[in-house]
């Protein structure tokens, strides 16, 4: 089994383009994080109420990174929860120099990661190689809705969907994927590839569909 993926700072300028402060300013995050301060320094002694007032507050901004990388909605609370518990355990060892909410956000990728790290199968993409420029895979234009590109990408088996997540939403670099996910960055751009090829034809097919 993959080893647990220990939690950096990297995320602390890549915060998932669809979490609940989307497109805020920096100010604006470093004035939220200090408005959890209080509630930060009350669960530190492990104070119950604290620790589900700060659960309530980050609870939509968690799911929606927990939703993108699970397979349902079962999975991805029951990641979030365990995400929610490393948070609680770690806090201490939070450095105030960075983005709480930012730390927040990559302990939840983690949490995702490491939930599907015995299933990944990133073994069979070792010997693939990217015969096409990644940047060629044009996705169909299509509208979608939050809900219906949650749907999308939740149709990608776990590799995919994963490396999809770290390239496309969080902004991660091959290299950094590879180093995340103690993979190669040729193993990485391939699995990329297959995930990109199978959205193409999921979109297709909906946009058949919806044209019948």
């Amino acid at each position: 089994m993959r080893q647990s993926i220990s939690t950096t700072n990297k995320i602390d300028n890549k915060l998932t383009q669809f979490s609940v402060i989307q497109m805020i300013s920096r100010e604006c995050l470093r004035e939220y994080d200090g408005n959890l301060q209080k509630l930060i320094a009350g669960c530190l002694p492990q104070n119950r109420k604290d620790q589900k007032m700060l659960y309530k507050a980050l609870y939509g901004f968690a799911m929606k990174i927990c939703i993108r990388y699970a397979g349902n909605r079962v999975e991805a609370v029951e990641i979030m929860n365990k995400g929610f518990l490393k948070v609680f355990a770690k806090l201490k060892k939070h450095n105030i120099d960075h983005l709480f909410i930012s730390w927040v956000g990559l302990i939840m990728v983690t949490a995702c990661i490491n939930y599907y790290s015995s299933s990944l199968k990133l073994s069979l993409y070792e010997d693939q190689e990217v015969t096409e420029d990644i940047s060629n895979i044009d996705l169909p234009e299509q509208k979608l809705n939050y809900d219906e590109l949650l749907r999308v990408i939740q149709q990608l088996p776990n590799a995919d969907r994963i490396v999809f997540n770290l390239f496309a939403i969080e902004g991660f670099s091959h290299g950094e994927i590879a180093a995340y996910l103690s993979i190669s960055t040729s193993t990485s751009k391939s699995i990329l590839c297959n995930a990109r090829a199978k959205l193409k034809i999921i979109l297709n097919s909906c946009r058949l569909a919806g044209n019948s």
